[in-house]
């Protein structure tokens, strides 16, 4: 199993010196990731969503990181695909740009964006965004492998061109899609692509998606697959604080989820602004109960069903807060709920650097090493 950072640039204070503050801290936290043993880290492509997230323009991020790193791998989580926001063959150069540059560690998720103010800043509706999508996500591989392209499409008309340069992976990174429902889990399945199950699901949640994703993996069609490299692969998201003490652990971490989710909510579902009050972790997680609850009474007011995509936010995993031994636990259910990765979210909100810096600390120096140990000897017997 593998163990990943994720990163969505959040912050509680909006300000220009904040913004520049919490991307030099990221870099950071990764430059400490690498030494300690991380596998990859990951960035989202958000715009225009203030508070929630500030990574929107991962490209740069990610160029940025590989420049300061030499081994660990370098992950778009996700590129969003509207042709307006993301032309298929600029997506196309800049990954191959950036797999030669990083000496071949990209991987290469793609997605739609999940907000009508995402959307609405290119000119699009978000519900007619799907079938450009797919055009994209089809056409852009090809580019990768052929290095030329020349498509007439329903979204997208190229004329006969050669693009360059191309990927250093033959034919091209791994491909990822981002998944959030039952849906874009089958998506992910039928296509041959990875899964980047991007919510707060517990174990129980994850066994469930993953039975989901491998049965539609197993049964796709060829005409189906979506580029030259099937890659089955299930990468579990993680909310996580582990520090020493393990109170104090929890307290920060449901303060972070707290925010994280009252963040969402507000772009997606009109919330309101997400708090930054401080208090101990059992009112804490009474207030994500509360908000559990308001959330499942709009929904049901607004006739939608109420799925995991909608409250997962608000499922709070107990030993992903708290000390390493904990984590540990907690890791270890989610690799027999059939992870193949870890994807950490520590960068919450209201989560202070230091306490982001011990977690890394914690667990590359207690948590990897336990797992590494376990699989080598599994592999020895």
């Amino acid at each position: 199993m593998k163990f990943s950072i994720i990163y969505e640039a959040q912050m509680a204070d909006p300000s220009r010196e904040s913004e520049a503050r919490c991307f030099q801290e990221i870099v950071e936290q990764v430059m400490l990731a690498e030494e300690v043993g991380f596998d990859n880290v990951w960035a989202v492509e958000h715009t225009a969503l203030t508070q929630y997230a500030h990574m929107s323009a991962p490209e740069t991020f990610l160029a940025f990181i590989a420049g300061k790193t030499s081994r660990i791998g370098i992950g778009h989580g996700v590129v969003c695909l509207p042709p307006a926001m993301n032309h298929p063959v600029k997506v196309a150069e800049r990954i191959a740009t950036l797999d030669i540059l990083s000496n071949g560690r990209v991987h290469f998720g793609m997605g739609k964006g999940g907000t009508q103010q995402e959307a609405g800043t290119f000119g699009y509706d978000l519900a007619e965004l799907q079938p450009m999508i797919d055009e994209s996500m089809y056409l852009i591989p090809k580019i990768l492998k052929d290095g030329h392209v020349e498509h007439d499409g329903q979204y997208v008309k190229i004329p006969s061109r050669p693009i360059h340069p191309s990927p250093l992976q033959d034919p091209h990174p791994p491909i990822y899609y981002a998944c959030t429902r039952e849906a874009t889990l089958q998506l992910a399945g039928d296509r041959g692509i990875g899964a980047l199950v991007l919510g707060f699901s517990g174990p129980e949640e994850i066994a469930r998606k993953n039975a989901i994703y491998r049965e539609h993996f197993k049964n796709r069609k060829a005409e189906d697959q979506v580029g030259f490299r099937p890659n089955e692969h299930l990468a579990a998201f993680c909310a996580a604080c582990v520090l020493d003490d393990r109170e104090e652990a929890r307290r920060i971490g449901l303060r972070g989820q707290r925010f994280f989710a009252e963040a969402i909510a507000y772009w997606y579902q009109g919330g309101a602004k997400p708090s930054i009050e401080d208090l101990s972790a059992e009112e804490q997680q009474a207030a994500l109960d509360k908000d559990k609850a308001r959330t499942v009474a709009y929904l049901s007011e607004e006739h939608i069903p109420v799925g995991d995509e909608h409250t997962s936010n608000y499922t709070v995993a107990q030993d992903a807060y708290g000390n390493a031994d904990d984590c540990i636990r907690y890791c270890t259910r989610l690799q027999e709920a059939g992870a193949d990765e870890v994807l950490f979210l520590f960068q919450m909100g209201t989560i202070p650097h230091s306490a982001i810096m011990e977690t890394i600390k914690n667990i590359g120096e207690k948590v990897i090493p336990h797992f590494r140990a376990k699989a080598a000897a599994l592999a020895a017997e």
